[in-house]
């Protein structure tokens, strides 16, 4: 049985670079490249992981589409497990259209009746399967049918089984605060947040604490957001900021990890390789320093080059 079990969103990427408002004003712009990639956060994070040679299930939804068939074939090409039940009739298979700036960033066009918000409880096979040793649910705030109460029962159920518990979020989407995650964030081992997200999650709509009207550095607010997220109940938490590398602070440690040097191509999939990069190592019990150096490399890979998880191909 797979070793480590990745749950949440699986859906086609269509990836124009470099992409330009001026096709709104001529009708049609040269793009320098347009290729199609299988993206959502769980997808790129068990591709990752399956291309260093681990075991993985992807606990997902798709549809019984042309685009729902790819990603079964994808998945068994590269060696993913899925659940049998994972397509269903009733779903659109995702698509998002993602715009690449010169400088690397990201806009998106997104299906929102398609598949990238339609997973629920009922679609996770719960008990977790024997075997399962590792658990991600790859982005907290992309199902809007997993709210804290689902998500405090199935990170409880995964903790009852023995299961290390690990998760990433994107922004918060109806002002969702630290304190309202707390319940599932107590069996929570490993939680991964982008600067801003875990800002936003603690800090509310400004996304950074104002002292004496003054708004805090950087730095500060990768620490502070990081030691309210540790209060709130999560085990370790690991904050990416980008060329600044990663902030990781536990009940026992806390540091900075420099990134590794890249070129920035494209950032789609950055931080889904930066959390299989450290669920990577996690797996194989390395440090969390050694964890946290590789979830960076993994990161400056996936940017060096277009699409979330080709940077293994």
């Amino acid at each position: 049985m797979p070793e480590i079990m990745i749950i949440g969103a699986a859906i086609l990427d269509i990836l124009v670079r470099p992409a330009d408002e001026k096709v709104f004003q001529t009708g049609s712009y040269p793009a320098e490249d347009i290729r199609m990639s299988p993206g959502g956060d769980a997808l790129n994070e068990a591709a990752v992981l399956a291309g260093l040679g681990k075991s993985v299930r992807l606990e997902t939804v798709i549809g019984k589409d042309r685009a729902g068939k790819y990603l079964t074939g994808y998945c068994r090409e590269k060696g993913i497990e899925l659940s049998e039940s994972c397509s269903k009739a009733s779903v659109t298979t995702g698509i998002n259209v993602v715009l690449v700036g010169e400088d690397g960033q990201r806009s998106f066009l997104t299906n929102r009746n398609g598949s990238l918000r339609a997973l629920q409880l009922s679609d996770i096979t719960v008990p977790f399967p024997e075997g399962t040793k590792l658990l991600c649910f790859a982005s907290i705030f992309v199902s809007p049918h997993m709210g804290p109460p689902k998500l405090e029962a199935l990170f409880f159920q995964a903790k009852s089984q023995g299961i290390t518990v690990c998760a990433d979020m994107t922004k918060c989407k109806n002002g969702e605060r630290a304190e309202d995650l707390a319940p599932a964030l107590r069996y929570v081992d490993y939680l991964f947040a982008n600067e801003e997200e875990a800002a936003l999650l603690v800090w509310g709509a400004s996304g950074k604490k104002v002292e004496d009207g003054m708004p805090r550095t950087e730095t500060d607010t990768a620490e502070e957001a990081g030691a309210v997220l540790l209060k709130a109940g999560a085990g370790c938490v690991v904050i990416k900021c980008g060329a600044r590398g990663c902030y990781v602070r536990s009940r026992k440690e806390e540091f900075w990890s420099p990134a590794a040097e890249a070129v920035c191509v494209d950032t789609t999939g950055a931080g889904d390789s930066f959390a299989a990069g450290f669920l990577y190592r996690l797996s194989e019990k390395y440090s969390l320093r050694e964890c946290a150096e590789f979830a960076n490399l993994c990161g400056a890979r996936a940017v060096s080059m277009a699409g979330a998880a080709e940077w293994l191909d």
